[in-house]
Parts: C-alpha cells; sequence; structure tokens
C-alpha cells in the first residue's frame, strides 16, 4: 500500500509527518529543521525558492517573495478581507477573470493554489527525501472555519503538487489526533487553534479510540499576521512621526517592519521589553534614518487588545453549541505559535477556566495528526475512528433576500440534507438555485458558493411544482447539490457553477508549470 504523508499547510510555516510503524513522526527537511516557511520567491535569475532560502532573501526582494498566501486562497479580490491585506503585503495583487484574488510577480500572475502548490511540493520532496520513495498520497490540514471554496481551493494547490489528497481534515481535529492517540485516554477537550492567519476552536469527545466532534467555530480573519501588521502600523506611525519621512510606499522598508514586529512579537513571549532597532530605513534630503524603539508587553498587549477580544465569541459560541460549560472540559489543548503569546494564552485561560495544555509542541501538533489521519486511512491506526462536523450552516437563497438552511452548522459529516421548494412565478420552465454558506438569515450576507439552473420543469401556476433539492458534504467538507422534480421525477445531476476556483484546464496548466520549475531545495 502506497505511504500516505500528514501535511500541516500553514499561513506562516508548514509541516510534515508521517507514521514510522504505528508511530508518528515529524520529517526535518533538507535544511534540518522541522517547520518550513510557508514562503515562495522568484529571484530575477529565474529560479523558484521555497521555504528558508525564500525567507532569507525577502528584504531585498519584498515584491517577489510570496508570504501568508493561504490566507487569500477561496478568496475574492474585492472582499473586505483582501481589502485589507492589500494595504500591508509588499507584493501585489490582481483580480483574475473570475473575481479570484490572485498574485503578480514581475508581470506573471499566479493562483494562490498554485504557490501553496510549490510549499506542498516542498514537503513532498521532505518526505521523499527521508523514506527514499516516491511519495504521492496525502492528508492535508484546513482551518476548521474554511468554507468549501477555501476548501476546494486547498485539494486543488494538492492536484498541482503532483498529490492525491486522500483527506482534508480539520486542524483542531488533527491536534485531538495527535493528543489522543499519545495519551489514549477518554474525556471531553477544547482545542484552540491560534496560528499566522486563522482562528478556530472545536470540541470533541474522545471515547475509546474515537473521536467524536461536537462543535466548531472559529474566525478565518484572525491570526498571527494580524498582530504583526499591528505592531507593524504603530512602529509606521511612529518613525513617520518622528523623522517626517514616508515610507508607507517602500516596499523594502515595510518588509524589514513586518519581519521586526514579528521578531519583537516573539521575544515579548519570554521577556517583559524588547528594542527594535532599524538603521538606515530610509533617507531624506538630511541624510539616513534610523527607527530605534523600545517595546513593552504591556503596550504590546493594549497595541493588540481589540485582536485579542474577538477570541471570545467563537470560544462561547463553540460551548454553546455543544451543549457544555467550561467546567465540563477535561482539557484545554493548544494549538498555533500564537497560543505562545501572553495576553492570548491569559484571556483563554480565563474564558475556559483552567490552564492550557501545553504537552505537544503547537507548530508541529497539526501535522502529526494528519499523520495518525493517514494512519487510519491506510489501516495501521485501525482502532481510532473520527467523526468530524460542518462548520458553516448550507442553505439557498429564496424570495425576500433570505437564506433557507438546509444543513446547519455542527452537522456531522458525511451529511445529507433535503428541502421541498418550490417557483415564485406563474408559468416558470427553469428555476435558478444560488448555494449559499453561512450563518446569517439574509442572503446577501452570506458567501455565495455558486449557482445552478435547474430546467425542465412543466410551466404551472407559482406555487404548484414540488422541487426537492438535495444538500450532500462528503468527510473532506465539500459540497455537493442536486434537485428533482417531485411531479415528473425529472432529476439534474448538479454541477455547481462556482463563482471562483480553477478550471480542470487551470489546475493541470499549474501541475505541468510547476513539475518544470527548478525549485531549490538545497
Amino acid at each position: 500500500m502506497a505511504r500516505i504523508i500528514g501535511i500541516d499547510l500553514g499561513t506562516t510555516n508548514s509541516c510534515v509527518a508521517a507514521l514510522e510503524g504505528d508511530e508518528p513522526i515529524v520529517l526535518p527537511n533538507a535544511e534540518g529543521s522541522r517547520t518550513t516557511p510557508s514562503i515562495v520567491a522568484f529571484p530575477e535569475t529565474g529560479d523558484r525558492l521555497v521555504g528558508h532560502q525564500a525567507k532569507r532573501q525577502a528584504i531585498i526582494n519584498p515584491d517577489r517573495t510570496l508570504a501568508g498566501v493561504k490566507r487569500l486562497m477561496g478568496r475574492k479580490y474585492r472582499s473586505e478581507e483582501i481589502s485589507d491585506l492589500r494595504k500591508t503585503l509588499p507584493y501585489k495583487l490582481v483580480e483574475n477573470v473570475n473575481a479570484d484574488c490572485w498574485v503578480s510577480v514581475a508581470g506573471q500572475t499566479y493562483s494562490p493554489q498554485e504557490i501553496a502548490a510549490l510549499v506542498l511540493r516542498k514537503m513532498k520532496a521532505t518526505a521523499e527525501d527521508y523514506f527514499g520513495e516516491v511519495i504521492t498520497e496525502a492528508v492535508i490540514t484546513v482551518p476548521a472555519y474554511f468554507d468549501d471554496a477555501q476548501r476546494q481551493a486547498t485539494k486543488d494547490a494538492g492536484k498541482i503538487a503532483g498529490l492525491n489528497v486522500r483527506r482534508i481534515v480539520n486542524e483542531p481535529t488533527a491536534a485531538a489526533l495527535a493528543y489522543g492517540a499519545q495519551r489514549r485516554q477518554n474525556g471531553l477537550l477544547a482545542v484552540v487553534d491560534l496560528g499566522g492567519g486563522t482562528f478556530d476552536v472545536s470540541i470533541l469527545q474522545i471515547a475509546g479510540g474515537t473521536f467524536d466532534v461536537l462543535s466548531t467555530c472559529g474566525d478565518n480573519s484572525l491570526g498571527g499576521d494580524d498582530f504583526d501588521r499591528a505592531i507593524m502600523r504603530r512602529l509606521l506611525e511612529f518613525f513617520e512621526d518622528q523623522s517626517g519621512v514616508e515610507i508607507s510606499d517602500d516596499r523594502m522598508a515595510l518588509q524589514r517592519l513586518r519581519e521586526a514586529a514579528e521578531a519583537a512579537k516573539c521575544e515579548l513571549s519570554t521577556l517583559s521589553e524588547t528594542n527594535i532597532n532599524l538603521p538606515f530605513l530610509a533617507v531624506d534630503a538630511e541624510g539616513p534614518r534610523h527607527l530605534s524603539y523600545h517595546l513593552t508587553r504591556s503596550e504590546l498587549n493594549e497595541i493588540c487588545n481589540d485582536l485579542v477580544d474577538r477570541l471570545e465569541a467563537p470560544c462561547k459560541r463553540a460551548l454553546a453549541d455543544a451543549g457544555i460549560d467550561p467546567e465540563d472540559l477535561d482539557e484545554v489543548l493548544a494549538v498555533g505559535g500564537m497560543t505562545r503569546m501572553p495576553a492570548v494564552r491569559n484571556r483563554i485561560e480565563g474564558l475556559f477556566g483552567r490552564k492550557l495544555n501545553k504537552s505537544l509542541n503547537p507548530d508541529e501538533v497539526v501535522a502529526v495528526g494528519a499523520a495518525v489521519q493517514s494512519g487510519i486511512l491506510g489501516g495501521e491506526l485501525r482502532e481510532l475512528t473520527l467523526q468530524d462536523v460542518t462548520p458553516l450552516s448550507l442553505g439557498i437563497r429564496v424570495e425576500g433576500n433570505r437564506m433557507a438552511q438546509i444543513i446547519p452548522r455542527n452537522a456531522k459529516l458525511p451529511a445529507r440534507h433535503d428541502k421541498m421548494f418550490t417557483t415564485t412565478e406563474d408559468h416558470q420552465d427553469v428555476v435558478s438555485i444560488a448555494v449559499l454558506q453561512g450563518e446569517s438569515k439574509v442572503a446577501s450576507e452570506n458567501r455565495l458558493l455558486g449557482t445552478f439552473n435547474f430546467s425542465g420543469l412543466t410551466p404551472r401556476p407559482k406555487g404548484a411544482p414540488r422541487i426537492e433539492v438535495t444538500f450532500a458534504i462528503d468527510v473532506d467538507g465539500i459540497v455537493h447539490v442536486s434537485a428533482k422534480d417531485l411531479e415528473t421525477g425529472a432529476s439534474q445531476s448538479v454541477m455547481i457553477t462556482d463563482h471562483g476556483g480553477l478550471t480542470d484546464d487551470e489546475i493541470r496548466r499549474a501541475a505541468e508549470r510547476a513539475a518544470g520549475a527548478e525549485i531549490a531545495e538545497r
């Protein structure tokens, strides 16, 4: 049987793990590191750099160095999330013909999936070097609160990288699998995952080797990158006030600020204060201008307080959806590098009324859990089973700009629900069905996954036809929709016309381009 690897495709760093015997191990990359920066660079030499090499040259090559691309996957260029990112990213974002957000480097455009695929290829190569064999099968993790478009984008990135994605697993669920496989204890577990780009919280019941997800909630626009940008804005304001020099359009200066902000944030997890020194940040008529800033942990907490506040709502809703109180929990597991920040840790511990369990490495635990899932799929870990849920409700748009819910959030996967609908006008022979994902009762406030036209209806007075719409979600959280006219028995095999994403031809071309590229991995 082909070996299956587990990949944590992270916003900031990625990690690959696999089973050796029946034990999951994290695999070191060519540089000897157990995690790899999720960064891709396109130097003027024409090579493509991935990981540590890409990160090392980011300051001198900011507009050709792509970091944090995971946050762009499955997103529309004109969405609010992308609008906020455009203000601080050093590289150029562009609108693709399907309205998706793509990146542009030296006049060449790339989908976020293609960039993510280069990181996945690095993970694939790491595993191949370790085991000395070709790897084609993988389990890839995603934030629990990723919607359908983002999950499909992740699967497309896997295809471009030459991987058969056997399963998409939610990151908090993967962490719980790693924890449960190590401890082999029953109990009620909360997993709090704050990484570089997203925040998730899931509640799970572990009993006799069965991992039953009770609820999940999150914020796809909250992560370590947002904390870095908050610090960066403070530094930018200070420098411009002190020097009078405007550097908001200087990509190299912004990259230096970004790296300094991230380093200071990490230092203040263990120190009470730090100094940020950036010589020659800018030059004006009076000569070079330097930045020197003394940042304390208390000021950091003040800068990031609104971000820390955003942790509360998802935690409370996950508990409410699971129907439990904080005191019912046996453990609260910390996942993601941002859980090292004292203000984050203190807020989460206050919400759940207990200390965070930090027994597993927060940077590696998700990849380890993905490897455990690979063992479940491959048959090496037959005693473990996983029952996950869908993070967001699904429905269709109906009259009055309302969303008619068909599958509620936290439904067990795989799920299949149907609901009856009818026409709103006399003599309709076609119905346009808009598929939505989200929690608002107002249709336009939810994510439009796609539309399809169900045609061939017998023209009748409005309200007479009976149309059964069926939604199904597979174990990866991917949505499938069908419709049936109960009067005639006619049904349509429905392929949703996605308002974005990659076509099969685009995936094929991207895979060919990735395979033909020279990727420096030494």
